[in-house]
């Protein structure tokens, strides 16, 4: 299996990251660290297989991973130019968190959803108008 296909096995497309009632770091940073494990990525490939809505997104996940220590970003003086994004011992540390998140997430995602739709459907029936009495 090739390098992007193990990869794309990794980042479940049906994995509800945002829903998750945790994060390590911003709401990306968990995906981040996984799509970097077999190594350095460029910003389109990373961009690409975690499937980010926006390029800004991206780029804040990344510089905010870098700041903390993360990962590093190397600037190649090549032509044409690129940059490239590679985990730091820091970052490839939080892969126990990451896994512990997803054995949680196979084992009670599925109930944490169902209670929030309950409760939205119960806080829109509290919110919804009564009909007012016939005028007398």
């Amino acid at each position: 299996m090739s390098a992007d296909a193990q990869l794309s096995a990794r980042m479940d497309p049906a994995c509800p990251m945002a829903a998750f009632p945790f994060h390590v770091g911003g709401k990306w940073t968990g995906m981040v660290v996984v799509a970097l494990l077999d190594g350095p990525r460029r910003f389109g490939h990373l961009r690409q297989v975690l499937g980010v809505s926006s390029a800004k997104v991206l780029t804040e996940t990344l510089r905010d991973m870098a700041r903390d220590g993360l990962l590093t970003r190397t600037d190649h003086q090549a032509n044409p130019p690129h940059v490239t994004y590679e985990l730091t011992d820091l970052g490839r540390s939080l892969l126990p968190v990451i896994d512990a998140m997803r054995e949680w997430s196979d084992q009670h995602l599925a109930d944490l959803l169902a209670h929030r739709q309950n409760h939205s459907l119960a806080t829109e029936s509290d919110a919804a108008p009564t009909p007012s009495s016939p005028p007398k």
